[in-house]
């Protein structure tokens, strides 16, 4: 379908990260809701079997990001942060992110997610590439994205995503609704870390899967990364609250997670206020299905 939007208006801009180390803290347990020790891979490095496409649920792990890793560890005078914050919030998902150094040089990926709490940005790249890359090596993309608004939809906020990414969903007017394809419809009730942000241009927020009769109800088991979720009565415009009858679409980013209050994390890419989306199950609604990033899948 053809939106209106003033895609001619925005800039793409480079920003750049290095694929960042994982890393630990001592002791090196996770105290997970039901008191277990857990230790077990997390956030940072190069997962070699982990990418998009692949389940979010079903990991011996915890906050998992598939693909790569990057985050901008150079420091700016009076803003350290600066330069990795302007990585996470200008890049969009969907974005093309090239390697420039390393032996994978030249290597072309897309932005999958961003993480917050760690402020990483996580690129997919095919598996010949990941065998090349190591931590340290520079990714640098072409931002593009934010600002990007649908003219006739004055009460959807769009951001985080790719306009071309964004006109590959299979996106339907219904009235005064935009109609968006999810592969899941998940309650605000259980929606955990990343509430209390005041914006939601960065970083996720988490759903929460300790509770088996509300997991088996919505299917949740069944989360994939790089799925576009709806998550009903949350507003995501100018951070994230519960409003009822408020509509919030997002991507899911990386895996589930043993710790109270967490568990696989949404990235947000739409949001109207005013329930001005009407989401409808399409079980294809995946990232890499639309960007042909995991041809191997029978979607």
């Amino acid at each position: 379908m053809n939106l209106k939007t003033n895609v001619d208006r925005l800039v793409k801009v480079s920003v750049i990260g290095e694929v960042a180390s994982p890393v630990f803290r001592y002791p090196p347990y996770n105290i997970s809701a039901f008191g277990q020790l857990i230790v077990c891979p997390g956030v940072g490095g190069i997962r070699y079997n982990v990418r998009v496409g692949d389940s979010a649920v079903n990991w011996v792990a915890d906050h998992v990001e598939p693909g790569v890793s990057i985050k901008n560890l150079s420091s700016y005078p009076g803003n350290p942060e600066g330069p990795n914050n302007a990585l996470n919030v200008l890049s969009c998902i969907g974005n093309e992110a090239r390697v420039v150094s390393g032996e994978a040089k030249g290597a072309i990926g897309y932005i999958t997610g961003k993480h917050g709490g760690i402020e990483h940005v996580m690129v997919d790249f095919p598996p010949e590439v990941l065998d090349k890359l190591v931590i340290g090596d520079k990714v640098q993309v072409k931002a593009f994205g934010q600002g990007l608004k649908l003219l006739d939809f004055p009460d959807i906020t769009v951001m985080n995503i790719d306009p071309s990414l964004l006109m590959k969903m299979n996106l339907s007017v219904e009235g005064d609704c935009l109609v968006v394809g999810v592969t899941h419809i998940i309650p605000a009730g259980i929606m955990g870390s990343g509430l209390g942000s005041n914006q939601t241009y960065s970083g996720d927020y988490d759903i929460t899967l300790f509770d088996e009769e509300t997991v088996k109800k919505h299917n949740l088991s069944t989360l994939r990364l790089g799925d576009i979720v709806a998550i009903v009565d949350a507003d995501s415009t100018y951070g994230r609250i519960y409003r009822k009858g408020a509509v919030t679409i997002g991507v899911v980013v990386h895996t589930n997670s043993y710790i109270a209050g967490h568990g696989p994390g949404v990235t947000t890419i739409l949001t109207s206020s005013k329930g001005k989306i009407k989401p409808v199950i399409n079980s294809k609604a995946n990232i890499a299905y639309y960007l042909n990033l995991r041809p191997e899948i029978n979607w």
